[in-house]
């Protein structure tokens, strides 16, 4: 028994025949590759603390001792001001202290370059999430397999995709959710508030219901910029107003301050900032302070760990909401691959950062139409990697 634990744990060696399962050898990480790009946006996008005209990832290759080459990516908004994880810190924290961690690790040892990451480096979970969507992109084109098959296998695939108007221009975004109702891509919405004073952020709700709310269902995101005086204040004229879902509308770190939003809110709260780790989550559900949960990679590390949390999430009856963070084609295939396991997700996803930049990092494989982000059906992400996209908005070293 001794000899076989010991026998398993041996990076590279096979599985045991009597598991049924094949040599795994070729299977070893051998490289683990990490480059920043700057891509351009079609339009200016506003959060309560920031404002981005381009969009930056760390997109990692992992390259396997069969040849075989998986793709990652770590999405951050406009530096460290979302969360902590800036671009440069991302790839510093990869090179130096995550790819020794996976090298010579088979690509299925999935738990196991978890557990080497987590004692690598503490949080860095846009860093670890990059490596391990390579992982599972790696293994699942050398099995000929997609992601969601090494997840459990999926349930959907479609699910409908929310999109974010953000420009701050009433008149732009109206003119841009016509353009997506008619072209039959989107019917939910969800406004971005916080940069402009609470009451001017009322009028442009308003103004944007009143022109599209009857075909479309409005979400609003405040990004934690409000106090819960605020909160108090305004939620009621977002419910009026027969807004769906008001997300983080106060700082993360104002949980309970979030709990009794929750508690005299008539309109659900959704969670993002508010809970990053499981343990976050499970003080996120016993504080009762939101009825719905943002999954997002940036956050969970890696994708089995998000999937974690949503059994988390759905065990406190908090409802699922795929969440993303303007991520390219790459990013969105690997939340994607998750998502489609999930045996809910009552509030689709807003996976729709492949259609804002001005030209994707894939050049194929996620489809956007009757209202829903249609999944990827080929091995790995199930995504074509345009190696030429990849070169011209690479960041020079």
């Amino acid at each position: 028994m001794h000899a076989a634990m010991e026998h398993a744990q041996i990076p590279g060696r096979s599985v045991p025949d009597r598991h049924g399962l094949q040599e795994t050898a070729g299977l070893v990480v051998r490289v683990v590759e990490s480059r920043i790009l700057d891509c351009p946006t079609t339009r200016r996008h506003k959060l309560s603390n920031t404002e981005i005209a381009h969009q930056s990832y760390v997109i990692v290759q992992v390259v396997l001792e069969n040849g075989v080459i998986g793709y990652g990516e770590a999405s951050t908004l406009g530096g460290p001001r979302w969360a902590e994880e800036s671009v440069e810190s991302i790839k510093a924290a990869i090179d130096i202290y995550l790819a020794p961690a996976v090298k010579g690790l088979c690509a299925l040892s999935f738990e196991q370059a978890g557990v080497r990451m987590a004692a690598a480096a503490t949080r860095n979970f846009a860093a670890k999430a990059a490596i391990d969507s390579a992982l599972y992109d790696a293994a699942g084109k050398s099995l000929g397999l997609p992601a969601s098959a090494l997840l459990g296998g999926a349930v959907r695939d479609s699910m409908e995709v929310i999109w974010a108007l953000a420009s701050g221009d009433a008149d732009q975004e109206i003119e841009e959710a016509r353009a997506k109702l008619k072209a039959r891509e989107h019917r939910h919405f969800k406004i971005k508030l916080g940069f402009l004073s609470p009451r001017d952020d009322m009028a442009r709700v308003a103004r944007i219901i009143d022109a599209v709310g009857n075909d479309a269902r409005i979400i609003v995101d405040v990004n934690q910029a409000w106090s819960e005086a605020t909160a108090i204040r305004y939620l009621p004229a977002l419910h009026e107003m027969g807004v769906a879902l008001v997300e983080q509308p106060v700082a993360a770190a104002k949980s309970a301050a979030m709990g009794r939003l929750a508690a005299r809110s008539s309109v659900p709260l959704l969670v993002d900032e508010g809970a990053f780790t499981l343990e976050e989550l499970v003080r996120a559900g016993t504080g009762a302070e939101g009825t719905v949960y943002s999954l997002k990679l940036v956050k969970s590390g890696g994708l089995m760990e998000m999937k974690r949390a949503a059994g988390i999430a759905a065990g406190f009856g908090m409802e699922l909401y795929g969440g993303c963070l303007i991520e390219s084609g790459i990013g969105a295939a690997a939340h994607l691959a998750v998502f489609s396991t999930l045996p809910k997700l009552e509030w689709g996803t807003e996976h729709f950062g492949p259609r804002i930049l001005v030209e994707d990092l894939t050049a194929g494989g996620i489809e956007y139409h009757d209202f829903k982000v249609w999944c990827p059906e080929g091995p790995g992400l199930g995504v074509v990697v345009a190696e030429d996209v990849l070169r011209r908005f690479a960041r020079p070293v």
